[in-house]
């Protein structure tokens, strides 16, 4: 792989044992543009009894959402999307190390990752409201002031959360066999006694 620093493009070479194709040629502003499609949401839920409610967040255009964001350079999908959870609605809780769904928006695609909230703290960002809605009433939101394609993908979401938060058990985060990453005041660390002595994050801005 290499790099010409007159046009800003970097050169991928062809696989080896396939001579007779030419590189692929990617501009950095394309390779940016691409980073930014891989979006991550954190959909964080609690239980309260037999029903669930989700955490949504008001966005600056008003409409209500997961906090969600792009990857961020070195942090796994699970990481990025806690890390989001923390600084756009204070959460702190149990979140999922693999994403359970994908969903698509005019600018690419997103992956949604399970976060079990423990608490809530101030969120890092100014001016960010919150709330905890049903499920049906987080679809509605979320559907609100959106394309409606772009509207059932994300309610969507909501309605394969609930599926897999039934399917693991609504109080299973103690023996669910899950992989998850614990998220307090920033640090990051898996729930398997087994891998966290060397499985431990620090996370600072």
């Amino acid at each position: 792989m290499a790099m010409n620093v007159g046009d800003s493009r970097l050169i991928i070479p062809p696989l080896s044992g396939t001579p007779q194709a030419s590189p692929k040629l990617f501009r950095l502003s394309q390779l940016r543009r691409l980073r930014r499609c891989q979006q991550v949401a954190a959909v964080c839920y609690r239980i309260r009894g037999s029903n669930i409610e989700f955490l949504l967040v008001q966005t600056r255009g008003g409409r209500w959402t997961f906090p969600k964001g792009s990857v961020e350079p070195g942090l796994t999908h699970a990481q990025t999307a806690a890390l989001e959870a923390y600084e756009e609605a204070g959460v702190h809780g149990w979140m999922e190390e693999a994403s359970f769904t994908r969903y698509v928006r005019r600018k690419g695609s997103g992956r949604s990752s399970a976060l079990e909230v423990l608490r809530l703290g101030p969120p890092q960002e100014l001016n960010r409201n919150r709330t905890w809605l049903s499920a049906e009433k987080a679809k509605r939101r979320l559907r609100e002031k959106r394309s409606p394609n772009y509207g059932a993908e994300l309610a969507r979401v909501v309605d394969r959360a609930v599926a897999r938060i039934h399917l693991h058990g609504l109080h299973g985060t103690a023996g669910d066999a899950t992989q998850k990453v614990q998220c307090i005041d920033g640090t990051w660390r898996m729930a398997s006694q087994e891998r966290a002595p060397d499985r431990q994050w620090k996370i600072s801005r």
